[in-house]
């Protein structure tokens, strides 16, 4: 039994509530903007006002729409298999997306990617225990623009067998990328029971729906395909500088995409999620690693948990150009960060240069610190009293205590044995294996992992159906 759950809090009850009200306020006095023919539409025909093109949301339609919201999101694998649980304190890993550019481990510079780069990285992917999903990570260039949506989710299904995180940058995708999803499922019906993919919908920034976003989340909703709202305000540029500030506005896009979200169709699941950045006010550049960003992000959440939802967020990932001691230092305090907040989908791991560039080397790496989280996160556990003193005994009379019945029965438990990526060698026996950095045990074991057969193959008949409908899309 675990004594304390390890945790971590920034608001307190009082100001969730502040935060909330003046969100509502927000939506109901300044509105919002829409763009989205068919938004605009059921909007109207729920009598919201619009005046200028923004449309003023009233709080009991907010209230009434909230209620509806699942509190709990199943992810099942491409098999069908239930993965994951996205709910209370649960939390999981994904990698960043939607990365353009890749660091080519072999040359070590940053380069635009190709097809069989997110093959490999999604081969990586399915191999590394504590990363939970799979994500779309990566934007490559060798396939017609009109094609890269529906492309990377084909590659994606094909080469790993992990639930998706996912997204569409044109409006005609989701209807090709639903036919992948339903390939790997009985029916529409069993593909809503055992959803494999959330869509990304990110809202502009401030206080805007855009048509694309806004058309994710209605074509998701009518599907019951989880959607995950990604709120990007920028404090100091499209948001206010306090953190608070931005907090709230960030509540007030959120909210309204339960709005539309439940307005398509009653009972929608929904993430509520995020990519805020602070401005670094020197550089003109958005920090994802500034301690900041991660406050905003673990405000955004306890927000979403007040509201008994789902939550996302950006974390993990890395400003630095390489996976040096900046990465290190950045992704781990993220990623605990993370843990400590109980963030259900936690995207970001392997990302560097302003969310920019996906890392296999920091993919890997990443994946060792997320292990020692989740070690952490089980917290202390109380295997009964006396809790020392009877081990303390047997070792007056063998002076040791390696071969004790607890040691050979616990130690698996109780200690995180991580792969040779962490060195705990001796000073010696790390000179005499070649005094390799991080970096070079990383790549190692990436070489490593390639050659490994997957953990779940694809079934033939199933591969063959994904391949059928890319043909006929390109």
């Amino acid at each position: 039994m675990t004594i304390l759950k390890p945790k971590i809090q920034l608001l307190d009850e009082e100001h969730k509530i502040k935060v909330f009200n003046e969100a509502m306020d927000i939506l109901e006095n300044q509105g919002i903007f829409l763009e989205n023919k068919e938004a605009i539409k059921i909007f109207k025909q729920h009598g919201i006002d619009e005046r200028n093109s923004r449309y003023f949301i009233p709080s009991d339609l907010v209230d009434k729409c909230l209620e509806s919201i699942p509190n709990e999101i199943k992810l099942y694998d491409r098999e069908g298999k239930e993965f994951l649980s996205l709910t209370k304190d649960n939390v999981h890993f994904d990698p960043g997306s939607a990365a353009i550019f890749i660091l080519d481990e072999k040359t070590g510079e940053i380069r635009e990617a190709l097809s069989k780069d997110f093959i490999h990285f999604s081969k990586i992917v399915e191999q590394l225990q504590f990363i939970d999903a799979q994500s779309t990570a990566i934007v490559y260039q060798d396939v017609p623009k009109e094609a890269q949506d529906w492309h990377r989710l084909y590659l994606a299904l094909s080469n790993c067998y992990k639930p998706v995180i996912t997204g569409t940058f044109r409006k005609e995708s989701f209807k090709i990328m639903r036919e992948l999803l339903l390939a790997c499922r009985l029916s529409e019906e069993d593909l809503a029971r055992k959803p494999l993919a959330v869509f990304d919908a990110c809202p502009s920034p401030p206080l805007k729906w855009s048509d694309l976003t806004t058309q994710s989340l209605i074509d998701a909703a009518n599907s019951m395909i989880p959607s995950e709202f990604v709120s990007m305000p920028l404090a100091g540029a499209s948001a206010p500088i306090t953190l608070i500030g931005s907090i709230t506005q960030h509540c007030a896009e959120s909210l309204a995409g339960v709005v539309i979200a439940q307005l398509t169709k009653k009972g929608a699941p929904v993430i509520w999620g995020g990519s805020p950045a602070v401005l670094d006010m020197r550089r003109g550049t958005t920090p994802m690693g500034a301690i900041e960003t991660m406050m905003i992000n673990i405000g955004d959440v306890e927000m979403g948990k007040f509201l008994k939802l789902p939550t996302h967020a950006y974390m993990s990932l890395s400003d630095s150009k390489v996976p040096d001691a900046q990465a290190g230092f950045e992704a781990g305090m993220g990623a605990l960060l993370a843990g400590l907040a109980g963030i259900n989908m936690v995207s970001g791991p392997g990302m560097i240069d302003f969310e920019s560039t996906q890392s296999i080397e920091k993919l890997l790496i990443d994946n060792e610190i997320i292990g020692m989280v989740k070690r952490f996160l089980k917290g202390i556990e109380n295997f009964g009293a006396p809790f020392a003193s009877n081990i303390l005994k047997a070792y007056d009379k063998k002076q040791e205590l390696l071969s004790h019945p607890l040691t050979l029965k616990l130690f698996k438990k109780e200690l995180f044995l991580p792969s040779p990526i962490i060195d705990r060698l001796s000073r010696d026996a790390w000179k005499d294996s070649g005094s390799k950095s991080i970096r070079k045990r990383a790549i190692e074991q990436t070489l490593k992992l390639e050659k490994l057969s997957p953990i779940k193959p694809i079934d033939e008949i199933l591969a063959k159906q994904l391949d059928q409908i890319t043909s006929a899309n390109i």
